[in-house]
This record gives structure tokens, sequence and C-alpha cells, in this order.
């Protein structure tokens, strides 16, 4: 089966358009998430700093391991990673909860985030293709933070601050879904 350079941007832009969007989503609901899961107003802070920290920890990590055992499986790991983090992020009961699972959900993210990266530069030769591919997953991780705020309003507004976290499961399905189909896996040498 032909695997077109563009649909694995697609795959790589959408979960890239989904980590990015988690940064700045979390944001809005920070104050709900206080008076419900009774957070002190200093230790609110660490929903956010346990993301950050462990994302930006993990990156370098998380594009060796890539390149060591495999871009599509790390990228697929990650993707199931945030997931599955995201869903217990949404249904956590304690403050302590929250912020383990926002770690681990950082950690997913990274994985994912190196993986991506790599996976687009050896889909796209040197050249116009992969500038063009690398200015669209830019942007639309651009965008991903940028939506965030607007999402985030929406979506506890409407339901609550969880689905600020559970709005990443069915897009992370559909992702590691997709993967399989249009992402080939492949290895650095040497």
């Amino acid at each position: 089966m032909r695997r077109s350079p563009w649909s694995t941007l697609v795959v790589l832009a959408i979960a890239q358009f989904m980590v990015v969007l988690d940064v700045t989503i979390v944001n809005v609901a920070l104050p709900n998430m206080q008076t419900d899961l009774h957070f002190s107003a200093d230790d609110l802070q660490w929903v956010i700093s346990a993301y950050t920290l462990i994302f930006g920890g993990f990156l370098l990590l998380g594009g060796r391991s890539a390149d060591l055992i495999g871009r599509r499986l790390v990228f697929v790991i990650g993707l199931v990673v945030f997931a599955a983090s995201s869903l217990a992020a949404g249904l956590a009961t304690s403050p302590l909860e929250l912020v383990l699972f926002r770690g681990v959900q950082g950690l997913g993210g990274a994985m994912l985030s190196a993986s991506a990266l790599t996976i687009l530069m050896v889909t796209f030769e040197h050249g116009r293709r992969r500038n063009i591919a690398l200015g669209v997953w830019g942007g639309l991780a651009g965008l991903g933070g940028t939506m965030g705020a607007i999402v985030g309003g929406i979506l506890v507004d409407a339901l609550s601050w969880r689905w600020v976290f559970l709005v990443n499961v069915p897009i992370g399905i559909l992702v590691i879904a997709a993967a399989f189909f249009v992402i080939r896996e492949s290895r650095a040498l040497g």
C-alpha cells in the first residue's frame, strides 16, 4: 500500500495541535478545578507546571527513543499515554491525582511531539516540500495554542472543567488508528 506523505502530515499535525491545545485549554478551567477539587491557591499552579516540566524534560529522550526503537511506535505509545492520562485527569477526584495525571500527560506529549517531528523530517525530503510540511505542522501547533482559550471556555461553560481533558480521548483514539494506516515505521541507522 502506498502511503501519502501528506496524509502522514495530517495525522502528525492533528496530534501536535492536540498537545499544544492542551497547554492552553487547561488555563481557562483552573478556577473551576480549584473550586471542585479544593486546590489551594499555591498548589493550583502544579496543574500547569507538572505538564510543562515533564514535557520539556522528556523531549530529547522521546526523540532519541523514536530513533532507536521506532518512530511510529513511540508516536503511538505517546498518543496512548497522552489519551489515557487525559481520561484519568478528567476523572480525577483529588488535587494529587490531577497533578500526577498531568505529569503523565506531559510525558506522553513529549514522546509524541518528538517522534512526530522526526517522522515529519524523514517523510519529506529536504527542500520545498519539507518547508511546506514544517510550516503546516508549526502553524497548526500555533493555532492549537490560540484555540485553547476559546475551546476551553466553551467546554467549561457548556459541560464542565473535566471536558478540557476528556476531549482528548476520542481525538487520540482516532489519531492512533490513523497512525497505523498512514505512517511508515522507521528507525535511525546506527
